[in-house]
């Protein structure tokens, strides 16, 4: 423990005497785990995730800093242990194509002890679970904050859009229907996207279209600058589906078919960035595998040790975007720029 403080804060003080020295340590350690967390609701994990001692971290790239990355695409899939997809045969796709392209980060794990799905969706999009520790629908979880990454978008006239698989595009998708679950939308629990919970609700129908939606604007180059894209059950390794009934294979063969549109849209190559996440561990915090593919990013296969949260995510974002505030966690959290060679 004492190493680690000393590498935050410098040489040691000899002169402390070695109570206030215990003293010291314990304070700056809580203080380190709460803001790490971010939460009430987080429990402790043995889990390595790093612990920041310092003070919240300003956005070094405000609005008006110039940005390589100009749009982004974020694909959330379910339920995986890094250790269960890395080496996996049933993960062809990944394996041969993804991991060799991109920059993979081998310690990114959910926040500690926030689980199940739902905790987590919220968290990626404004860094904290809202105290929410279970899966239930926008209908027992409406949340009236404007602290959310869409919100800050909006302000900022930067455009967004979830692909969500599994929904008719007419509604605002605010209930489960399998094999899509409203879960894995975090934008239709707050009020400000859906009019505090309205079905007809002309923005949430706007914001929110069917995953098939997805192949005609990339193909007219009518995407979003910011795009939140979920597979339904059977695809995103939740679910055993039939005919394949391997969670990991189906995943894995839904992405060949859905990330090479991507690579070869005029936004991805004009400045575009795929992150391709999964939400949780399936078992304790991780890690679990964080992907990143953009023209900015590091390639051939480079593996990147630093320990990272959905908090580092949600601020990359912000970096990328130049919006503030940070939001929740992600306010202490470090940014994923070393997976990058340029950076917004």
């Amino acid at each position: 423990m004492w190493n680690e403080l000393r590498n935050h804060h410098g040489p040691r003080t000899r002169a402390l005497p070695r109570l206030s020295v215990l003293i010291l340590v314990l304070t700056l350690g809580m203080t380190g785990i709460l803001r790490s967390h971010g939460s009430p609701t987080a429990a402790r994990s043995s889990a390595p995730v790093s612990i920041d001692f310092g003070a919240a971290r300003p956005n070094p790239f405000p609005p008006g800093t110039h940005h390589a990355i100009k749009t982004v695409f974020l694909i959330v899939m379910e339920n995986q242990n890094g250790s269960n997809i890395v080496g996996n045969p049933a993960a062809p796709y990944i394996n041969s194509t993804l991991l060799p392209k991109g920059a993979y980060a081998t310690r990114y794990f959910n926040p500690p002890g926030i689980h199940p799905s739902l905790p987590n969706y919220l968290w990626l999009e404004a860094g904290t679970n809202f105290g929410i520790t279970d899966d239930g629908d926008p209908s027992t979880h409406s949340l009236s904050t404007g602290a959310h990454l869409t919100d800050l978008l909006g302000r900022a006239g930067i455009s967004w859009r979830a692909y969500q698989e599994g929904i008719d595009g007419t509604t605002c998708p605010l209930s489960s229907a399998y094999p899509y679950a409203a879960k894995h939308n975090p934008f239709v629990y707050f009020n400000d996207v859906t009019g505090t919970g309205n079905p007809q609700s002309a923005a949430c129908i706007a914001h929110e279209r069917p995953y098939q939606q997805l192949a005609t604007d990339l193909r007219r180059n009518t995407t979003a600058r910011y795009n939140f894209i979920t597979p339904n059950l059977c695809h995103d390794m939740h679910d055993s589906c039939a005919p394949i009934s391997d969670p990991v294979r189906q995943g894995d063969s839904w992405l060949a078919h859905a990330v090479p549109a991507i690579l070869k849209s005029h936004a991805y190559k004009a400045g575009g960035a795929l992150f391709i996440v999964w939400d949780e561990a399936e078992t304790g915090d991780g890690p679990i595998p964080l992907l990143a593919l953009s023209p900015y990013a590091k390639q051939h296969g480079y593996r990147g040790g630093i320990a990272y949260t959905h908090s580092s995510l949600l601020r990359t974002l912000e970096e990328i975007f130049g919006v503030s505030p940070m939001l929740g966690d992600a306010a202490y959290a470090t940014s994923l720029r070393n997976l990058f060679t340029t950076y917004p």
